[in-house]
């Protein structure tokens, strides 16, 4: 692998970004990346909660996540609050921010750091599939890349979202009498799945959580493209029979869905490769969807870069750090504590504290 970048770096990369109890933290500009406690000053990625926590003193983020955290949490989140546009790039002391599409849901962003001709990349939560609803990721060459390995092993080689669907709708042609009920994140995973299914040609209205509604609206509010989208009402479940009915994951297994005619138990996540998983959700019908780059994506994503060291946070690390060292990169496993090894933990209210693929 050749290194796309040539430059001399007058700055060691622990001057930089060093992983603290607090998360990633830039000393020359006294700031905290995604950080899991609460801070002074915080760059956000986007916004899931293992993510974008709500305390801080100081929040830049995008637009998009900015108005996510504002729904989850409320308007008094942070003390402050500042929109990163993306590619336009933010001085802070010595230091240049940039935030680079993520492709992970509405607002992601991956973040450049850069200082004195040394650039590190800070990957957040990401995927390379096409997604509907949200930019897609935009690789940056650079010195260091900082990637999460949520789904690091061989065995997690995802197949096309739009197949996956496909047979969540071939399930509602043969069983016309049944309710199909997906679980799916309330953030991102649950309104592409929606985008995906209108994409696919299906026209009749798709039904949600409550739990998914303010989100579910944002999103349509930003020209995501979801159809005719109803809130389930409690006396009429049981007239649902040959609908899709899309809720947090953790309703798929409550009293709330066995209201609805012989249903169909469905669940879209990563780790629906992993049958065990599917098993002991007791879902029927697994759905291979992720938001999260697959190990063929993440191995594409680090030659594409081009990076000369790579830093692996959450996730199946040592795998892939290995798989570095077996292609002559330097890597190392940051060990970073408080991301949901599975994505998303969802705030309480939003459904259970399960985290997503």
């Amino acid at each position: 692998m050749t290194l796309a970048r040539q430059r001399s770096q007058n700055l060691r990369p622990s001057e930089l970004l060093i992983p603290t109890p607090a998360g990633l933290y830039c000393p020359l500009a006294d700031i905290h990346i995604d950080p899991v406690r609460p801070v002074a000053r915080a760059l956000i990625t986007h916004g899931h909660s293992d993510h974008a926590r709500a305390g801080h003193g100081a929040v830049l983020a995008t637009r998009e996540t900015l108005a996510i955290m504002a729904l989850r949490y409320g308007e008094g989140f942070a003390g402050e609050r500042q929109e990163a546009v993306p590619g336009v790039v933010t001085r802070i002391g010595a230091v240049d921010f940039r935030f680079v599409p993520a492709g992970h849901v509405l607002g992601s962003a991956q973040i450049v750091v850069e200082a004195k001709g040394l650039r590190i990349v800070v990957s957040g939560d990401y995927k390379r599939e096409r997604d509907p609803t949200c930019a897609g990721f935009e690789p940056v060459p650079c010195d260091i890349f900082i990637t999460e390995a949520t789904f690091g092993l061989p065995v997690f080689r995802h197949p096309p979202a739009h197949l996956e669907v496909a047979k969540l709708l071939e399930s509602v042609r043969l069983f016309p009498e049944r309710t199909h009920i997906v679980g799916a994140y309330s953030l991102g995973k649950a309104q592409r799945v929606m985008a995906l299914i209108r994409e696919a040609g299906f026209d009749r209205p798709i039904y949600v959580h409550g739990a998914m509604d303010k989100l579910t609206d944002f999103y349509i509010s930003e020209g995501a493209q979801l159809g005719d989208i109803r809130k389930v009402i409690a006396a009429e479940r049981k007239s649902l029979g040959g609908e899709i009915v899309i809720c947090p994951p953790s309703a798929i297994q409550d009293l709330w869905a066995r209201k609805f005619p012989d249903p169909v138990t469905a669940f879209a996540s990563g780790w629906m490769r992993i049958r065990a998983r599917a098993r002991q959700r007791g879902v029927e019908l697994p759905l291979i969807i992720s938001d999260h780059a697959d190990w063929d994506a993440l191995q594409a994503t680090i030659r594409e870069v081009q990076a000369g060291e790579i830093w692996v946070t959450h996730g199946e690390a040592e795998a892939l750090v290995h798989w570095c060292g077996t292609v002559g990169l330097k890597a190392k496993p940051l060990h970073l504590v408080g991301y949901g090894d599975e994505g998303e933990a969802e705030p309480a209210g939003e459904a259970d504290n399960a985290v997503a693929g």
